[in-house]
């Protein structure tokens, strides 16, 4: 795993830059707004993840450690892959990704190229709880420290579900339900089991 990259810019484009490291030139995808101050010459220290596919190897690098800590919880989100994720860190700030999750508010992440309502309905659910905005954030109309989505799906992993089936029902019936029935564990969750089946439970490891 390369963590981390420290060396002279040797080439930028829109995306990404090259960094030069012991004679070797690392491509790295970083946000626009980083690769834009990236000027040639200058040396640069990046925070990095190395994404293994059959068909790449693919180097993401970022200024601070909370970036990069944010784009590895935007990949365990289902329906994120690297490239939405980055156009997240693009768009948004960490502090605005973590205010925005912590408000139960899926707006921002819709003004994000390539991400969808259901993703980003997916992106507040799945990340609630494991980011802090650094400023105290009233949610809309729910628990002001866990979103009433988050706990649905907690409750249905307690069932039996596993946490991608759990949060994928949750935010498509989250979508269609009404204001009143959102700001409700108990009528979220039984419009949630009236879509799963209540005796329904996934087998171990599914």
């Amino acid at each position: 795993m390369i963590s981390s990259v420290r060396g002279r810019v040797v080439h930028s484009e829109a995306d990404s830059v090259v960094v030069e490291v012991g004679g070797v030139g690392l491509a790295v995808a970083v946000p626009p707004q980083l690769a834009r101050t990236a000027h040639l010459g200058n040396e640069l220290h990046l925070h990095t993840t190395l994404i293994v596919r059959e068909d790449a190897l693919s180097l993401f690098g970022f200024e601070t450690h909370d970036e990069l800590s944010a784009f590895t919880l935007l990949l365990g989100v289902t329906g994120v892959g690297p490239k939405s994720a980055l156009g997240v860190l693009s768009t948004l700030t960490v502090d605005q990704i973590a205010e925005a999750v912590a408000a139960d508010d899926d707006a921002p992440f819709r003004r994000v190229s390539g991400i969808g309502p259901k993703t980003a309905k997916l992106i507040v659910v799945q990340l609630a709880g494991k980011l802090a905005p650094s400023r105290p954030v009233a949610s809309r109309g729910t628990d002001a420290v866990t979103a009433v989505p988050a706990q649905v799906t907690q409750a249905l992993i307690g069932l039996g579900w596993s946490e991608r089936t759990a949060a994928e029902a949750v935010a498509s019936v989250a979508d269609e339900a009404s204001e009143t029935d959102r700001a409700s564990v108990q009528a979220l969750l039984r419009l949630t089991l009236a879509v799963l089946g209540p005796a329904r439970k996934e087998p171990a490891g599914g």
